[in-house]
């Protein structure tokens, strides 16, 4: 019973090292280019984590395609915009601004505006309610005054 025990033991490290990528480089900023892009490149399966974050199957296509094309001469400009052109803009991270993506630029800001908007009024209306209270409270006590013919 030991001895499977402990040749299971023994692999188990095996199994670790199966999901870790490696690519060789022609060069220092391949490497670097590489990297920059999978941190920049929105995995579309995870939908929040990057492409070299991710573990999703389609991420690793993704990596490996980028890798590809690395290796072929391909500039950093050029895969990002083979990848804008086959996924649209959602790929990127950092999407630019446009008119198709003002919506994800702008949708934040207006809806805290709205929000801001909303607790302003809602604050006025209650400080005016209590400004009315208090006028009805006054004038009830300047009548209850009026009308018990205080003498003193």
């Amino acid at each position: 019973m030991k001895y499977p025990l402990i040749c299971l033991l023994l692999l188990m490290p095996l199994v670790a090292l199966a999901g870790i990528e490696s690519h060789d480089f022609a060069n220092p900023e391949q490497q670097a280019t590489y990297e920059t892009l999978t941190s920049e490149l929105r995995c579309l399966v995870c939908q929040n984590q990057t492409i070299g974050d991710s573990n999703a199957e389609l991420a690793g296509d993704l990596r490996r395609q980028v890798y590809e094309m690395l290796q072929q001469g391909k500039s950093r400009d050029e895969i990002v915009q083979f990848m804008t052109e086959r996924y649209g803009d959602f790929v990127l991270y950092n999407p630019p601004f446009k008119a198709k993506t003002g919506l994800l630029w702008l949708g934040p800001v207006v809806f805290l505006l709205i929000g801001l908007l909303a607790v302003y009024l809602f604050v006025r209306r209650r400080k005016s309610a209590a400004i009315n209270q208090q006028q009805a409270d006054d004038l009830a006590e300047i009548r209850r005054l009026l009308d018990s013919g205080d003498h003193s």
